[in-house]
C-alpha cells in the first residue's frame, strides 16, 4: 500500500479552515478545532480560520479571498454538505473550482460507509483546486472530519508519502519548511 520516502523533503503547508454552520460558534466548533489541531500535529500551519453561515455568497467570498491569497496552499471546509435544504457548500464552492478531484468524494463515502452504512449517501463531500489552491470539503461532524483527515487528507498532504501526494504539487513558492 502506501510508502514513505525518507529522503524526500518534508514540507509544511499553509492551510485555512472554514466551518460552515448556522449553529457553530468559536466556543463550540469542535470540527474546526479538530482540523486545526490535526494540521498542526502533521507539521502544517493553520494561517486562517473562520465560521460562516450557510449563505452561499458569504461562503464564496471567504473561499475566493483565501484562494486569491498566495500564502494559502490548502483549504479545509466542514459542514454544509449533507442532504438538507441548508446544503450550500457545493453550490458556493464548485463554481470556483478549476478542477475537481472526484476520487476524494468517492473514497470518503466508501470509508464512511464502513462506519455509518448507507447514511453516507447523504454526504456530498468533494475536493478540487482553484488558483493552485487545494480545497477539501467534508461533512461537519467531527467524526466525519476525523475520517477524512486520518484516512485520506493527512497522507496526501505529506510530501514523503509515495507513490504520490498533493503536498508537492500545491506548495506555492516560498512556503517550504
Amino acid at each position: 500500500m502506501s510508502k514513505t520516502d525518507t529522503q524526500a523533503p518534508k514540507v509544511a503547508l499553509n492551510c485555512a479552515v472554514l466551518t460552515i454552520s448556522d449553529t457553530r460558534t468559536p466556543d463550540n466548533d469542535t470540527s474546526g478545532d479538530y482540523l486545526n489541531h490535526a494540521l498542526t500535529e502533521a507539521g502544517h500551519r493553520c494561517v486562517r480560520r473562520d465560521i460562516s453561515s450557510g449563505n452561499i455568497y458569504h461562503i464564496r467570498k471567504i473561499i475566493s479571498d483565501w484562494v486569491a491569497d498566495p500564502d494559502i496552499n490548502i483549504i479545509l471546509t466542514n459542514g454544509g454538505t449533507g442532504f438538507s435544504h441548508q446544503k450550500s457548500t457545493g453550490a458556493a464552492i464548485t463554481p470556483l473550482l478549476d478542477m475537481t478531484i472526484a476520487g476524494f468524494g468517492e473514497l470518503f463515502r466508501h470509508l464512511s460507509y464502513l462506519d455509518i452504512g448507507t447514511s453516507t449517501l447523504q454526504s456530498d463531500a468533494f475536493a478540487g483546486a482553484a488558483n493552485n489552491t487545494l480545497i477539501f470539503c467534508m461533512p461537519g461532524s467531527t467524526s466525519a472530519c476525523h475520517t477524512a483527515w486520518e484516512r485520506i487528507i493527512k497522507e496526501q498532504l505529506d510530501s514523503t508519502h509515495r507513490p504520490c501526494n498533493f503536498a508537492t504539487h500545491y506548495l506555492k513558492p516560498g512556503n517550504k519548511s
